[in-house]
């Protein structure tokens, strides 16, 4: 009956890291959260919001400031509602990179002194990650496009970021379709048990890096035909038309949302100015 057990879970957790399941999860982190709180706010908000997320904790050293806002950043994830593959490897990267430095001082003559330093380093990182997965998450292409071209940022930087999220499908389709063809003219290991599972997985990782070079290749011939299709239907006119550019940041509007988000932000960070003067 054990055994049986041991089996069930270690099928149910190595059938987890499938393909299909990792195309799934960064295409719902990249596409699918157009109806959570985040997405509906303005892009210009929240870029602001994360330039200030994103730069002033590495510029500060005090543990109340950095807690509390790594506490906001910890709830505008949870409104995004970030896929749990994205919150996983940014926990298993952050944490074990400081529980990594943590030994290393241990074993060079450092002593327990060193968490706190390493604490506050550890919330600085968090912070910068969690606010870019929440604003990247929350915003498709077209948004992120519009808010940083209201910012001056050259049309060209634009729309070549709104593409890397666009081409971002048509990406992992053509990786889709070449890993099939791998499978069909491999032999991979049987993976009844767990150590056949686990030979299982590491065949997988190696037809993954076989995989690279035909997904660049093919993927660069698709971007051929893209910018054709985009000379033709005039893309290099309308980047320096104004009234084109007019009428795309028309879409752009501050709610009462976008408003009450700032000033929730602003007043938290506020108190937490107060808390570390004080503390």
């Amino acid at each position: 009956m054990e055994t049986k057990t041991k089996q069930k879970l270690s099928e149910s957790i190595l059938d987890k890291f499938s393909i299909d399941f990792l195309r799934s999860q960064v295409l719902k982190n990249a596409y699918g959260n157009d109806d959570t709180v985040i997405a509906r706010l303005d892009p210009r908000i929240l870029l602001m919001w994360y330039l200030f997320i994103g730069l002033v904790p590495w510029f500060v050293s005090n543990l109340w400031f950095l807690m509390a806002c790594f506490l906001l950043v910890l709830v505008t994830t949870k409104l995004a509602r970030v896929a749990g593959l994205v919150l996983l490897l940014f926990a298993v990267g952050v944490f074990s990179q400081t529980g990594y430095l943590f030994l290393v001082s241990l074993l060079f003559g450092g002593d327990t002194s060193t968490i706190i330093p390493l604490l506050i380093l550890t919330l600085k990182v968090a912070t910068c990650s969690l606010a870019s997965i929440t604003v990247f998450s929350g915003l498709d292409p077209d948004r992120l496009s519009n808010g940083l071209m209201w910012y001056g940022c050259p049309e060209r930087l634009s729309f070549s970021i709104s593409y890397a999220y666009r081409v971002l499908p048509m990406l992992m389709e053509e990786f889709q379709n070449i890993l099939l063809s791998f499978r069909m003219r491999g032999n991979p290991p049987a993976h009844e048990t767990f150590r056949g599972k686990v030979r299982y997985l590491f065949y997988q990782v190696q037809v993954v890096m076989h995989a690279f070079y035909p997904l660049m290749l093919n993927t660069a011939k698709r971007s051929r035909t893209t910018v054709e299709a985009l000379e033709i239907k005039g893309y290099r006119y309308a980047a320096v038309n104004k009234t084109v550019k007019k009428m795309k940041l028309a879409t752009l509007k501050v709610t009462y949302n976008d408003l009450l988000f700032t000033a929730v932000s602003v007043l938290w960070i506020a108190l937490a100015i107060l808390a570390s003067t004080l503390f």
